[in-house]
């Protein structure tokens, strides 16, 4: 099915910028992006300075690198990259640790990221273990010059937060909702408690029902390797999975009453509240048309 249109017509999705492809080891392939079959490639034989092309028009993309990931934007880019400043702080490692595609609305992927009451329960001796189950109460907050949302004051007990980790911790979290398809964790970094290790999702939405979550950390950890720093998070997204892909419906109601949360799902109603409010439609059961299903042709092949 071509979403491209229903796409368009959210024109805050339509004119942003999305994640399709990871900047290292970079190499020419085709993905997908709200419906439109594209071509990413190195420019110039350097990943960046990235092409991106859409295969049914051939005509070019608008198309950065930033943040350790290839960014497309199929309209006009209505403001920036999402700014994220420990990106390039000097003393952190940027890793990209994995393109996961999912049979699911990305609007789902994220909520599911900014949920806390399931770490006992999927993801047992890691970042949550029984009985230490109760979401304690934090604080929510609209940023309004950015238009960002925020969880603050978030605690959670975990066995093993990090790689950097060697004892259970009562860990320190801040969620960021940055753009409907893009969130960013801070969480308590073990080798220095003062300051954070960065945990971002960029979600590329293939179409309303399927997307590739990219997940980018940026971490103050100069022991592990590259491959066991990338190893802990596929191992928690991969958890994370068996919840997503049972998700019934597969796109995010926004619709009031349409679901019924509890207390500690207080950010997952701050965040619909907020795609309500900016009108966002694709990837939602308000965007849904009666009787049609999505099936990307092409997913990432990157990452």
């Amino acid at each position: 099915m071509d979403t491209s249109n229903d796409a368009a017509r959210d024109a805050l999705i339509w004119n942003d910028w999305h994640p399709v492809a990871a900047l290292d080891g970079l190499r020419a392939g085709r993905t997908q992006l709200l419906g439109v079959a594209l071509y990413v490639e190195p420019g110039d034989g350097s990943p960046n300075a990235p092409r991106v092309t859409r295969l049914d028009l051939g005509t070019p993309c608008h198309a950065r690198a930033r943040h350790g990931v290839v960014w497309a934007c199929l309209g006009e880019p209505r403001a920036d990259i999402v700014a994220i400043p420990e990106t390039a702080e000097p003393d952190r490692r940027l890793l990209h640790a994995g393109a996961f595609r999912v049979h699911v609305s990305g609007l789902r992927a994220v909520e599911n990221f900014l949920d806390m009451g399931h770490f006992p329960f999927v993801h047992t001796g890691y970042l949550g273990v029984e009985p230490y189950t109760e979401v304690a109460p934090y604080r929510i907050e609209h940023d309004e010059a950015n238009d960002e949302l925020y969880a603050r004051d978030c605690r959670f007990y975990q066995p093993r937060a990090a790689m950097t980790a060697d004892a259970a911790l009562d860990v320190q979290y801040v969620y960021r909702v940055a753009r409907p398809y893009i969130a960013v964790l801070y969480k308590t970094c073990p080798p220095q408690p003062a300051r954070f290790d960065v945990i971002a999702l960029f979600v590329q939405p293939l179409d309303d029902e399927w997307c590739v979550a990219h997940t980018v950390m940026s971490y103050l950890d100069d022991a592990s390797p590259d491959e066991a720093l990338r190893g802990f998070q596929q191992t928690i997204f991969a958890q994370d999975i068996k919840i997503l892909v049972n998700q019934v419906p597969r796109r995010l109601p926004l619709t009031a009453g349409s679901e019924h949360p509890v207390l500690a799902d207080a950010m997952s109603v701050a965040y619909r509240r907020w795609l309500r409010a900016r009108g966002v439609t694709y990837g939602t059961t308000d965007g849904a048309v009666a009787g049609t299903t999505a099936s990307p042709s092409q997913g990432a092949q990157h990452g």
